[in-house]
């Protein structure tokens, strides 16, 4: 799946975004499959947007996303539908946990999503294990600390099929030992896969073998 960028730009942020410079906006942008892209974005340039702007979850924009050649617009809702449960995964900023469900049921809710699930009920205590959060599983997610919701919402976003991974923010509230062990767990599923990934944050990090960066 190849994703491009035809001169996007955000309706709500356009006075201020065509005042300076940006990698991202009003450019034309080539995602490549298979590689690994950190966008590095100021406070009030977009960030969120553009991954809402990704998954098409907003559409408040001028110029066009892409997917395989054809903008969004161009898509079934069913075709969209099918695209979120094979082929992009994606962990929003406010991570979306449902509050009223367990860890473990939060992560089923993807897990279990097709027929023929992509992970293992094991892979998922593996990966629990992996981020430290076993002891939680069992918690209703409005129990959860923010640095634990992350590490469940980041296995979440892994168990589902996905030719590209999209994360805004996803290490915020993890020490350094708990981020260096989530970017492991996401380098190794993303290379197994063969797939794309995109991370926006607020800085430079050095967790990932970056193939491009973009300053939003």
């Amino acid at each position: 799946m190849q994703i491009q960028l035809d001169n996007l730009v955000p309706v709500p942020l356009r006075d201020k975004i065509l005042q300076r410079s940006s990698d991202i906006w009003n450019r034309p942008v080539t995602f490549t499959p298979g590689s690994f892209t950190k966008i590095k974005a100021p406070s009030g340039t977009g960030k969120t947007t553009l991954v809402h702007y990704l998954y098409h979850i907003r559409t408040d924009y001028t110029g066009q996303v892409l997917v395989n050649g054809q903008p969004w617009a161009s898509y079934s809702k069913g075709a969209i539908a099918g695209m979120r449960q094979e082929q992009i995964s994606v962990i929003f900023q406010d991570l979306r946990i449902f509050e009223q469900l367990t860890a473990l049921e939060n992560i089923e809710l993807k897990r279990v999503m097709n027929a023929q699930p992509y992970c293992s009920a094991e892979k998922v205590k593996e990966m629990a294990a992996r981020l430290n959060v076993t002891h939680v599983l069992n918690q209703s997610g409005r129990t959860l600390s923010y640095g634990e919701r992350q590490r469940v919402a980041i296995i979440r976003a892994l168990v589902q099929p996905f030719q590209w991974l999209i994360m805004d923010e996803p290490f915020s509230h993890l020490d350094e030992d708990n981020a260096n062990r989530a970017a492991q767990l996401i380098a190794e599923e993303c290379k197994a896969r063969k797939a794309g990934f995109i991370l926006t944050d607020l800085d430079n990090d050095t967790r990932f073998a970056y193939d491009t960066y973009y300053n939003l």
